[in-house]
């Protein structure tokens, strides 16, 4: 599911009213702003933020940039977007502070299953990929295998951990109190500030422990490691899930402990999610990160304006263009192009570029960012992410020859691609037959008048060979002189007699034959009458 679905379909439920209308009424524009508040009260946005969004939505609504704009309803959108970015935090769009003299310390904050261990994970994936060394440093001692735990995340992302205290090891889910743990959280946190010098990691990211809910006991923890460590970030992690408890809480840890950054997890699984919008309105703290799903790449920085476009479904272009310009390599995407337009395009080249397209990340986040999917989320919703793992099975199942020539695949070859892809021969079939289409239109664009690829069917070509052929026709374009042209050789070619061939001869008359068929059937049929022809004796014919 896409991030903050349901709010945008309530949104763009409202502008749909709008579109017909070419001009907007007062009515109009307060219906309009009724059913904004409804979707974000219904989207579980703070009471304050709604009326202070919408009472801007109305005031700008009713000014001279809607009342005197050609398109009013695209204009009220245009106003609903600048102002879900104002409060989702515009002109705060910043990376992590980075100290001057490595290391840089980020501590993580927030309740018990916000998903701080996890995304500690997923930020050190992220740094490790920007060509940082980070270290994870295990911190919470209270909750049940809560170090074993990050040791997993930390070896799934390629980043070493500093667990020197095992902490809870126990098969009970309750938490521990502090003083009942395993170990001093804040003497692990100081430690490893040392060991990060030693072995020169310049990013050290902590995982403190939360609980279900504040209380002073994780107020004192939190606030002892901060002063411990002084670190350069403190990130609150929130759960967009929630609800109200999120803004409090928001507020709690923003009074406990002071921190610099937001980061939203869960966003994916989109509740109703929206009182994480409110979180940057009330704090005045921006949001950093967001986190979208259980993998390590479900992972991107935040920017408020590509989210409110992903709200208001205009889609996030900019995101994904950064994502396939990361990810594709631009010889071998070249390489592909040209075998397109040769029609040498194979399912070697198809597993290839389906490859890359997977690194992107989930198909169903890929398609969210195109504007305008939201009508179609429920298609998205049911598609199947195993179904790319079948379709690349399928593939791999063949040998090179077969992939680079697939009119070879026989009745028994298909039914051995089948058993070793461990799909029904069916599914090999519709794949061969959805190649088979795309080569079609693949070879089809290649020979009509795309632009850069020469063939014989271009515009400039094709336009010199009308004018050669209007040329060659000798009949002028001017209707009028055309005729005069026609009534000219009419009378030119009047007083001929014989079989000239030409159409612009003198019609018989009725009971007539035409002038010069008589010499050709060898005998004078001037006077014949053409209602008795069973006496005429017409050679090869009786």
């Amino acid at each position: 599911m896409a991030a903050f679905s349901s709010l945008t379909d309530r949104l763009t439920g409202a502008f749909k009213h709008l579109r017909s209308k070419g001009k907007l009424s007062e009515s109009d524009i307060d219906g309009t702003v009724r059913e904004i508040r409804r979707a974000l009260l219904d989207a579980d946005v703070s009471l304050d933020v709604v009326k202070s969004f919408t009472a801007r939505v109305r005031e700008r609504a009713l000014a001279e940039e809607v009342s005197q704009a050609l398109n009013p309803a695209q204009q009220v959108v245009s106003i609903v977007n600048d102002e879900l970015t104002e409060i989702l935090g515009a002109n705060v769009d910043r990376p992590l502070n980075f100290a001057k003299n490595p290391p840089t310390i980020i501590m993580l904050a927030g309740l018990q299953g916000a998903g701080k261990t996890t995304l500690a994970g997923k930020l050190g994936y992220w740094l490790k990929d920007l060509g940082h060394t980070p270290m994870l440093v295990a911190a919470d001692l209270q909750r049940p295998n809560a170090v074993t735990q990050l040791q997993v995340v930390g070896e799934r992302a390629g980043v070493p951990v500093y667990a020197p205290e095992p902490g809870v090891q126990s098969g009970s889910s309750d938490v521990v109190p502090a003083g009942l743990a395993a170990g001093d959280p804040v003497k692990v946190a100081r430690d490893s500030i040392d060991v990060a010098r030693q072995k020169l990691y310049d990013t050290v990211i902590i995982d403190t422990a939360g609980r279900l809910g504040v209380d002073e006991e994780l107020m004192r923890q939190a606030r002892n490691i901060r002063d411990a460590v002084d670190p350069d970030e403190i990130l609150f992690v929130i759960d967009a899930m929630i609800g109200q408890d999120a803004v409090a809480t928001a507020e709690a840890f923003n009074e406990g402990v002071d921190f610099t950054g937001v980061v939203l997890s869960k966003i994916d699984g989109d509740a109703r999610g929206g009182a994480a919008l409110s979180v940057a309105s009330v704090t005045g703290k921006p949001i950093l990160f967001s986190s979208t799903g259980e993998g390590l790449k479900d992972f991107e920085v935040f920017h408020p304006d590509r989210m409110a476009s992903r709200i208001l479904d205009m889609g996030d272009v900019l995101t994904l263009i950064e994502q396939a310009q990361k990810q594709f390599d631009e010889q071998e995407a070249r390489e592909a192009a040209e075998k397109m337009v040769e029609g040498t395009f194979g399912l070697d080249d198809f597993l290839s570029q389906l490859q890359q397209v997977r690194q992107l990340g989930s198909m169903k986040k890929l398609l969210g960012m195109i504007p305008g999917m939201s009508q179609y989320r429920q298609a998205i919703d049911q598609f199947d992410e195993k179904e790319v793992d079948r379709t690349e099975a399928i593939i791999h199942s063949m040998t090179l020859e077969e992939r680079r020539n697939p009119q070879i695949l026989d009745g028994s070859r298909r039914a051995r691609i089948a058993y070793g892809s461990g799909v029904t021969v069916s599914a090999v079939n519709g794949l061969l037959d959805r190649f088979s289409q795309a080569a079609k239109m693949m070879k089809r664009m290649s020979g009509s008048s795309m632009p850069g690829i020469g063939n014989s069917n271009s515009p400039r070509k094709n336009k010199k060979n009308k004018k050669k052929n209007r040329n060659r026709s000798g009949r002028s374009g001017n209707p009028m002189k055309r005729e005069a042209e026609e009534k000219a050789l009419r009378e030119k070619l009047g007083g001929h007699k014989g079989g000239s061939g030409s159409s612009f001869m003198k019609k018989p008359q009725p009971g007539q034959l035409p002038g010069g068929l008589s010499t050709g059937l060898g005998q004078d049929l001037d006077n014949v009458d053409l209602g008795n022809l069973g006496n005429l004796n017409i050679p090869g014919l009786t």
